[in-house]
């Protein structure tokens, strides 16, 4: 299966963007870029969360470490959520005995 890649300078073109934004993105480890015959490009499964680091970034003046931070700790209340629901059946299972 071939991934459809975008290109980064298309993206910013349209989201009125500068590249630099992009490339704090990538050395955050946020998203990944990838380069074909001089061209950088994402891969179109990160569009939604580019989309999202963008709107943070534009409509509320967070910064790529912001980002970052907030990323992290979206991803650790899924990492909770998951977990309480697992215990939340495990208790089930207990409790019907």
């Amino acid at each position: 299966m071939q991934t459809e890649l975008i290109a980064i300078s298309q993206y910013c073109s349209v989201h009125n963007i500068d590249s630099s934004f992009i490339s704090a993105l990538a050395d955050e480890g946020l998203i990944a870029v990838t380069v074909v015959e001089g061209g950088s490009y994402i891969e179109s499964e990160q569009l939604s969360d580019l989309e999202i680091y963008t709107r943070w970034h534009a409509e509320m003046g967070i910064n790529t470490e912001g980002i970052d931070i907030i990323k992290y700790l979206l991803d650790k209340i899924k990492m909770m959520q998951r977990d309480m629901e697992q215990l939340e059946h495990k208790l089930q299972l207990y409790s019907g005995l």
